[in-house]
């Protein structure tokens, strides 16, 4: 067994605070902290999909967390490899001319930085400070995970507690700016979050709350922020955010601390964020029901007109195509990072090894050479919605070249036809199936034609839906 391995195991300190809910306080301050970094804050806003797609992107968060800090050697071998292959296509150049990398070693120290910092005041603001004793054991099991992320003795870390807090005061200081990733999230994801897996059918319900959680989880979230930073950031908290921030904090601590752990821990917003998984959740089950009542007081109130169904008979137009579909990172134009978005959140569900994954990632930089060349009428690097839209014919070759690719990777016993178990691992759903017509299979034809469908004939589909569209 590893330090790391021992560090990780057993009455891990850091296990046991991930594996609260309340920690996804923790983690979106931190997430704040990490985007004011300039490296971190171009990565986010050229390459992430945490504004088009939070909900995935919170998911993926979670399990890979969940993978590392509360699995055995071999799975957390698997998914830092994972996580450092995806990392490792991430690069480029701000608009300041300033090249980000997200392998950077000062990012990645920055990123462990800000959750430990933000771990222990989650702790503090919530009615339970950590001793000295519990600080350093938390910061050692945060720097063995930045080490067990390949940054040998805790990367660009500091050796001990002592010399974190001054190195974390001057990166506040000196190394973190008001970058545009920062009022991404304050400003326009929690405005225009779209509603969460068991809010997806009450989209008038959903309104509703946001309208009023939208603009109090910003006041939370600014008011958390070191004064410091908020200062030279030009983060004004408004009246009354401090009382708020305080209560929201103080109220998860005490909701931890005296509620059944059933209620308040991370399984919990897993199954609430993975509802086609087919878990069932006694907690879950009572927040959809209490869901499907203000939808339905909503309604009652302001009627929704008829939505189409989603069984592939309905058409997206070509402009809610490209803003549902490819423009992944939200940003209204279609680009490599979209496509790039595409592949690791399919080499994610399909949980690819590195040959697998530079085949699919090969796959589809072929299909970004075909649009670009065909799509991009203006020759500015990349396609917008009305370039996209007005085009006469789309390119194929590269589209059928990725169902290929998908259809390998999701043929796991590579008997030539996807089961509706294996289907289930890529679309979280099966496909449906007749039972007189016998064993249930889907050919690689089949397979093929369904994704040409949805990807080129604009055709709605469940499966893929979830898969590139879910938010």
């Amino acid at each position: 067994m590893t330090e790391t391995d021992a560090l990780l195991d057993g009455a891990s300190l850091l296990k046991k605070l991930c594996g609260e809910a309340r920690w996804g306080l923790a983690a979106t301050r931190a997430s704040i902290l990490e985007a004011a970094h300039p490296q971190i804050g171009a990565a986010l806003v050229e390459h992430s999909t945490f504004v088009a797609h939070p909900w995935r992107r919170l998911r993926n968060t979670v399990v890979s967390t969940q993978r590392i800090v509360s699995g055995d050697e071999g799975t957390r071998d698997k998914e830092t490899a994972r996580l450092n292959r995806l990392h490792g296509r991430i690069s480029g150049t701000d608009s300041h001319g300033r090249p980000y990398d997200a392998m950077d070693p000062e990012a990645r120290a920055w990123v462990v930085a800000s959750l430990f910092e933000s771990t222990v005041t989650m702790c503090r603001l919530g009615g339970q400070p950590l001793d000295r004793e519990e600080q350093e054991q938390l910061y050692a099991e945060f720097r063995a995970f930045l080490g067990h992320m390949g940054d040998e003795d805790g990367g660009s870390l500091p050796a001990t507690l002592e010399e974190f807090w001054p190195y974390y005061d001057r990166t506040i200081e000196e190394g973190l700016e008001n970058t545009e990733a920062v009022h991404a999230v304050l400003y326009r994801l929690f405005a225009e979050v779209p509603a969460p897996p068991l809010l997806r059918e009450h989209p008038a319900a959903w309104a509703a709350i946001r309208a009023l959680a939208g603009p109090v989880a910003t006041a939370i979230t600014v008011a958390s922020l070191p004064e410091s930073y908020r200062r030279q950031a030009y983060l004004t908290a408004v009246p009354g955010a401090g009382v708020l921030m305080h209560g929201a904090y103080l109220t998860a601590g005490l909701a931890t601390r005296l509620l059944p752990s059933a209620w308040t821990r991370t399984e919990v917003l897993m199954d609430v964020l993975n509802l086609d998984s087919g878990a069932v959740s006694p907690v879950v089950d009572s927040l959809r029901d209490h869901a499907g009542k203000v939808g339905a007081l909503v309604r009652l109130v302001a009627p929704l007109p008829a939505r189409s169904g989603g069984d592939g008979s309905a058409r997206r137009s070509a402009v809610r195509f490209f803003a549902e579909v490819l423009d992944q990172t939200g940003d209204g134009h279609l680009d490599w990072p979209d496509l790039a978005a595409m592949a690791r959140e399919i080499a994610s569900r399909l949980d690819l090894d590195a040959q697998g994954e530079d085949r699919l990632f090969t796959a589809f930089a072929a299909w970004w050479d075909e649009l670009r060349t065909a799509l991009d009428a203006d020759g500015d690097g990349r396609i917008d919605a009305h370039e996209y839209a007005t085009a006469t014919t789309l390119p194929g070759r590269a589209l059928i070249d990725i169902a290929e690719v998908l259809f390998d990777a999701a043929d796991a016993d590579g008997d030539q036809v996807i089961t509706p178990d294996e289907y289930r691992v890529l679309f979280r759903t099966t496909f449906d199936h007749d039972p007189s017509a016998g064993p249930a299979a889907l050919t690689r034809s089949a397979f093929t034609r369904e994704f040409l469908t949805f990807m080129a004939g604009r055709h709605h589909s469940d499966a893929y839906d979830d898969l590139l569209t879910r938010t």
